[in-house]
């Protein structure tokens, strides 16, 4: 059914949406607008600047907007950007996938702090956001479009830099606890503040939940999916999940102009799986709901010193990290001969370690701008192991160990021409052990006319994604594989209306990528040298306009927020979809304080049509999500929330076969002092 008739019920909301920008601009007619509030990105530069300075497109995603969408899945939070799609195979603690303008999920770098997180051991060197609680991270800034001038490998669609708390002013501290749906318990506990020219800033979580079924949740076609021919009876067997995480920030500014801190990471999830991605339905000797499980750890440890020098002129900053991913899956298959069950289980294991430094210089050189020159060395290791586990145990046996170095060296110019104009020019070179070094680049401008409350960005350059260590040193990978590379353009206009109480925002995107590298399973393949297995063959074209708006309908207890991509993401070869790309993805919320203490948003998010697998097979039907968020703030210590899910109990699918949540209802209390 096309995706227009699927989302009907929300026609008279996007018609009124429409109609409000040109109603703006009739009653606003010769009345300059204010200017939006103010505010300030760390990631589009590398260094503090003002969105309305920036020329690439980038969403910031506060502390307030994680709590109140789902404080156990990144996905849900990441929904909410104009640009990004996200997929999550069967519900929270489950494998995660981000997307920036169609992209692979292996061409979005994630970033903690600045510090890439992606897993040098994964075979294609994506991130897994289920590894991440939420509860450590301050706020979100999503980066779109190439970005490899600044960040290097991996960030073709873009850049995703989850920010962790901070000390600042007088300490305080907080205690959270909530309860809900599938035997859902969060708990988290935080504080952060300054001690003379000491900060500190610390959070754990604890999650768990009994979760449903990961394969064939309220899939009408996969019902009795645990029952074949009798042999083996009931329902589904429920997929729980738990996690635990934990942060601290040790900071020291005695105002001297030298700055240090010390930061550390620990999250560590165990999820129940199964087994069934890519089945239709149980085949006679096949059950899908399996008894897997997966063990994901993930650490991390940074150190910053920064120093002021040219009397404020000049600041030279090292960083140096070291990071570790940890895999473990039990994965199990159950067959059938005759009557009787056959239980096969292995054991994989996947260990990715990534250390190194780098050294930023900033310059500010007043009516010319800013410089930022860096250099950085990173080191990664990747060793993967396997084993039989039933029904009789083998010897663990190491599949991959191997590393590679890659040293960069990269600088950007912002330049302010007068009050209005901000252009930036940036380029980095990039060398990894036995791969020819690739160059990048970018440029962007803003203008701002602030006599109509209006910004004009554009950008363009290019990324880059150097093969992955399983890619080259697994024994089906290749050696000399090329880097992936994209060449990608935006631009847009945000403008401010009726005072600054509407605010609208367009942009404009293409991103074309080449030398794709593709994995040939076949048996030719394989009877031939592994070599064969990895090729750098395939193009893709993604394009399309995001859109989004903040809307004050009734100042103080009435607003708006609405994010709408449209985009087409082909593969030059076949001229058909790319995998799990949706054409139309977005969310509208309405925030509405009826009185001073009580917030209540609902939400709508809706994905149009999109297929699972490539080449246009699993075909995933459009969907459009009911949810509520509220909280009542008693008083300056207590508030309580309440977050009620899919609450028209849709049913819909992320990824081919796997379920997501039903109607579900989650209450919690939060203590700040």
């Amino acid at each position: 059914m096309p995706f227009v008739f699927r989302v009907a019920q929300a026609a008279p909301i996007v018609s009124c949406l429409l109609a409000l920008p040109g109603a703006a601009l009739a009653q606003d007619a010769g009345t300059p607008p204010a200017s939006p509030p103010l505010e300030v990105n760390v990631t589009a530069n590398r260094l503090p600047t003002s969105i309305q300075r920036t020329g690439s497109a980038i969403s910031i995603i506060p502390r307030s907007d994680i709590e109140n969408t789902n404080p156990t899945s990144l996905v849900d939070v990441l929904r909410n950007v104009p640009g990004v799609s996200v997929t999550e195979a069967g519900g929270p603690g489950g494998t995660s996938d981000i997307r920036i303008r169609g992209a692979n999920p292996n061409q979005t770098l994630v970033l903690i702090d600045g510090v890439r997180i992606n897993d040098p051991a994964q075979a294609s060197g994506e991130f897994d956001g289920s590894i991440i609680a939420l509860s450590l991270i301050e706020r979100i800034e999503v980066l779109r479009g190439p970005q490899s001038a600044l960040y290097g490998s991996d960030a073709i669609g873009g850049v995703v830099n989850i920010i962790t708390k901070r000390g600042r002013g007088q300490p305080s501290y907080s205690l959270v606890a909530e309860i809900g749906s599938y035997g859902t318990i969060n708990t988290a506990a935080s504080g952060s503040g300054t001690i003379g020219p000491w900060s500190f800033a610390f959070s754990g979580t604890g999650q768990r939940a009994d979760g449903f079924s990961r394969y064939g949740y309220r899939i009408g076609r996969l019902a009795g999916a645990n029952s074949i021919d009798g042999v083996r009876g009931g329902a589904l067997e429920p997929d729980g999940f738990g996690r635990l995480g934990g942060f601290g920030r040790l900071g020291y500014d005695p105002n001297t102009g030298f700055r240090f801190e010390v930061s550390a990471l620990a999250t560590q999830t165990r999820a129940q799986t199964d087994g069934g991605s890519g089945l239709a339905a149980p085949t006679a000797t096949t059950y899908p709901d399996t008894a897997s499980t997966a063990e994901r750890t993930f650490s991390q440890i940074t150190a910053r010193a920064e120093l002021d020098g040219l009397d404020g002129a000049m600041t030279n900053a090292l960083q140096v990290f070291g990071a570790r991913t940890e895999r473990n899956f039990i994965d199990s298959r159950l067959t059938r001969s005759g009557r009787l069950l056959r239980d096969t289980r292995t054991s994989s294991d996947f260990i990715g370690d990534r250390l190194g430094a780098e050294y930023l210089a900033t310059f500010r050189l007043q009516q010319f701008g800013s410089v930022i020159a860096g250099t950085r060395f990173e080191r990664e290791l990747a060793q993967t192991y396997s084993a039989n586990v039933m029904p009789v145990a083998t010897p663990r046996i190491q599949n991959v160990d191997a590393n590679q170095d890659t040293l960069a060296a990269f600088g950007l110019w912002q330049l302010p021409i007068g009050e209005r104009l901000t252009l930036s020019l940036g380029g980095r070179y990039d060398k990894v052990t036995d791969i020819q070094g690739f160059n990048t680049w970018r440029a962007t401008a803003a203008y701002r006319i602030p006599e109509t409350g209006t910004v004009l960005r554009s950008s363009a350059g290019t990324g880059a994604k150097a093969p992955t260590l399983f890619q080259r040193f697994a024994a089906v990978g290749t050696p000399d594989l090329r880097p992936e590379f994209s060449t990608g353009y935006d631009a847009g206009i945000d403008q401010s209306l009726l005072n600054g109480r509407v605010r609208l925002s367009v942009t404009l995107f293409a991103n074309n990528i080449r030398n794709l590298i593709q994995f040939n399973n076949s048996a030719a393949c394989l009877a031939q040298t592994a070599a064969l297995c990895y090729f750098n063959v395939d193009r893709a074209r993604t394009s399309g306009v995001e859109t989004s708006a903040r809307l004050s309908l009734l100042e103080g207890i009435l607003s708006g927020t609405v994010a709408y991509t449209y985009m087409q993401a082909k593969d030059e070869a076949t001229n058909l979809t790319l995998a799990r790309r949706p054409q139309h993805f977005g969310r509208v919320a309405f925030p509405w304080t009826p009185v001073a203490a009580v917030v209540i948003e609902p939400s709508v998010t809706l994905v149009s049509e999109r297929f699972s697998r490539s080449g246009e097979r699993d075909r995933l039907a459009p969907f459009a999500r009911f949810d509520v968020a509220s909280s009542y703030q008693f008083n300056d210590i207590w508030k309580a929330t309440l977050r009620l899910e899919n609450l028209t109990n849709a049913r819909y699918q992320d990824v081919y076969n796997f379920g997501t949540t039903g109607r579900a209802a989650y209450a919690g209390l939060t203590a700040t002092w």
